[in-house]
């Protein structure tokens, strides 16, 4: 049990806060790494025991994907490994390829409907979401986009509810496209996990930088899971989309050996 030295109840209560912030804070730094299962928990209760004159800082542990909090206790609701990012962010990294939408969040659609002023877009979940004409650059009454069945957009969540139809616009808040919109001329669509998008659109992703000493190409990274690539040859396509895939299931050290013997011609 830690020990607080206190004045009163109310710089004791902060104290309490500060000591098991800091319990929790270290359990999950001793699990990272490790693979957890759903109803592994954190609790905020320790039977550590610290100095009386040493000061206690509390950190404030940040839920990432596959962790949820229940009034003091942390629960995992994902299998896979427990990961860090400094100072205080955890999440779970698994290899899930369902997507839920979450507000804020880039996907790749699929136009599947055009009704009235409404698309329909596909976008891998358990519903689709609505786009509308409007949602676009430049975009009015008079001056409606071009867009077609079976087109691909590169779009943002604004409204990602459990009670609400999802919406998806192709603008920023400062109404700009900043990259989204129509494309997929020429390329290749293909899914991958959930884990893996993330690791790509990681700053100084490993995976992005072995692949650009393979293959110049375009690459377009959504959060539900889709992938879209392009580059100067159907071959060369083909090839960048099988190694992306194959890095789902591949250790670092795998994955460069692979890479490797792709530059060397052997496969």
């Amino acid at each position: 049990m830690y020990f607080c030295p206190s004045n009163n109840n109310s710089s004791s209560n902060t104290c309490e806060r500060s000591c098991r912030g800091v319990a929790m804070f270290s359990a999950l730094k001793d699990k990272v790494g490790e693979v957890l299962l759903p109803g592994d928990e954190f609790s905020s209760e320790a039977n550590d025991t610290i100095s009386l004159t040493d000061h206690v800082k509390p950190e404030k542990v940040v839920c990432g994907p596959g962790l949820r909090r229940s009034g003091d206790r942390l629960l995992v609701c994902k299998n896979g490994f427990l990961r860090h990012k400094q100072p205080n962010m955890f999440w779970i990294d698994s290899q899930q390829r369902r997507y839920v939408p979450t507000k804020g969040e880039t996907i790749i659609g699929i136009v599947t409907v055009k009704s009235g002023d409404v698309f329909k877009v596909d976008f891998g979940g358990s519903e689709q979401a609505s786009l509308s004409y409007l949602a676009f650059e430049g975009a009015t009454k008079r001056n409606r986009p071009n867009v077609k069945v079976g087109d691909l957009v590169f779009a943002q969540f604004v409204i990602a509810n459990k009670d609400m139809e999802p919406e998806l616009v192709c603008v920023d808040s400062s109404g700009r496209a900043n990259g989204m919109g129509v494309f997929g001329g020429g390329g290749l669509l293909f899914s991958v996990s959930l884990g893996l998008v993330r690791r790509l659109l990681s700053p100084h992703s490993d995976v992005l930088l072995d692949l650009q000493q393979l293959f110049p190409c375009e690459l377009v990274v959504g959060m539900n899971g889709r992938l879209w690539v392009k580059s100067s040859s159907i071959q060369q396509t083909l090839v960048i989309a099988n190694l992306l895939q194959s890095c789902d299931t591949m250790t670092a050290l795998q994955r460069r050996e692979l890479f490797r013997r792709v530059a060397q011609g052997a496969l």
